[in-house]
């Protein structure tokens, strides 16, 4: 890996939610909240229509995050990369029709274990069109040496 580029940044990202993309998404984790699958539900509620479950930020999130783990300046070991977790900070609750903008940043990157393993660690910062931040996320990836 190259140490050097800690604290590199990347182009942002747009994201729009859409309706059914984040109803297919509580379906994909079994989560039947109905603020998140009915619309007659969630629009009684504070929120006045469906919101996207938390964890949705993961699809939100991708494209930003992926332009550091597939940037060959890093030069990662992919194939050795395995996800080693993910924490989020939200600002607000995401709806569908929000757009999102995401920006990936290198935030560390560091040997561990006796030089055996490399963690990189990619923070993600999401925000609406005028500035008002939605999410931070903070990714870390382990990869194994050889």
């Amino acid at each position: 890996m190259n140490f050097d580029k800690v604290g590199k940044t990347y182009p942002p990202q747009k994201y729009e939610i859409g309706l059914e993309k984040v109803k297919e998404y509580a379906r994909a984790i079994d989560d039947d909240n109905p603020l998140y699958v009915d619309e007659e539900q969630a629009k009684k509620s504070k929120y006045g229509s469906i919101i996207a479950p938390p964890t949705f930020a993961v699809v939100y999130q991708k494209d930003s995050v992926g332009q550091a783990l597939f940037d060959s300046e890093l030069d990662i070991n992919l194939p050795m990369l395995v996800h080693g977790e993910q924490e989020f900070v939200f600002h607000r609750v995401v709806k569908p029709h929000d757009v999102i903008w995401s920006t990936a940043k290198v935030k560390d990157m560091f040997e561990k274990d006796n030089k055996e393993f490399l963690l990189i660690e990619v923070e993600s910062r999401l925000g609406s069109p005028d500035g008002e931040p939605v999410c931070t996320g903070i990714y870390t990836f382990i990869i194994r040496k050889f």
